[in-house]
Formats: structure tokens, sequence, C-alpha cells
């Protein structure tokens, strides 16, 4: 991997593709394997879709996600509760897997 360079995230899609599908998969296998794979899949497919992940600086990301993410959801009953609380695991998951994937962690 090249080094990492904080003006090419700007256009990260182009800059940095293979490297984003790289932390975004290791997140999901992640957390497959640790929660509800039904919620996990649709997680993954009807909201962290259309998420947005952004470097923040000192070695840290943040992933923005979209507006609504519960009312996204379709095709599997969870508790909002429930679903908040995966959810922002596996964003912070996603985080941490952009750190290590880019060299920060």
């Amino acid at each position: 991997m090249a080094e990492f360079d904080p003006e090419k995230f700007e256009d990260k899609y182009a800059n940095y593709f293979p490297e984003l599908q790289q932390a975004y998969k290791n997140a999901f296998n992640r957390m497959n394997d640790r929660y509800d794979s039904e919620l996990v899949h649709a997680i993954d497919q009807q909201v962290l879709n259309e998420s947005e992940p952004f470097y923040e600086g000192d070695g840290e990301f943040r992933v923005e996600l979209p507006d609504d993410p519960y009312d996204r959801v379709t095709g599997v009953l969870v508790e909002e509760e429930r679903f908040e609380e995966v959810l922002e695991i596996h964003v912070e998951e996603i985080e941490s897997e952009l750190e290590r994937v880019f060299g920060f962690a």
C-alpha cells in the first residue's frame, strides 16, 4: 500500500477504494462472527452502503451515517435500541479498521 496522504483522501474512492473495501469487509466479518448475521447484513446493505468515511486527522477516521438509519432497515425485526447498539459497534469497528488499514493502528 502507498503511504497515506490526507489530501488524496478527499477523493477517497479514486485513490483508496481497495483500502476502503478492505476496512469495511474486515469490520463486517468481525461483526458477522459476533452478532446476529441477519441484522449485520441488513445494517451493511441498507445503512452502511450509504455511509461516508472521513479522515479527521491525527490518524483518526469518522464514519458518517445516512439520515434515519433505523428506518432504512427492512427484512429483519429488531428493536430500535438493539439496532442502535449494534450499529454503533459496527461503525466503531469500521473506524478502527480504517486506522489499521491505513497504518495508524
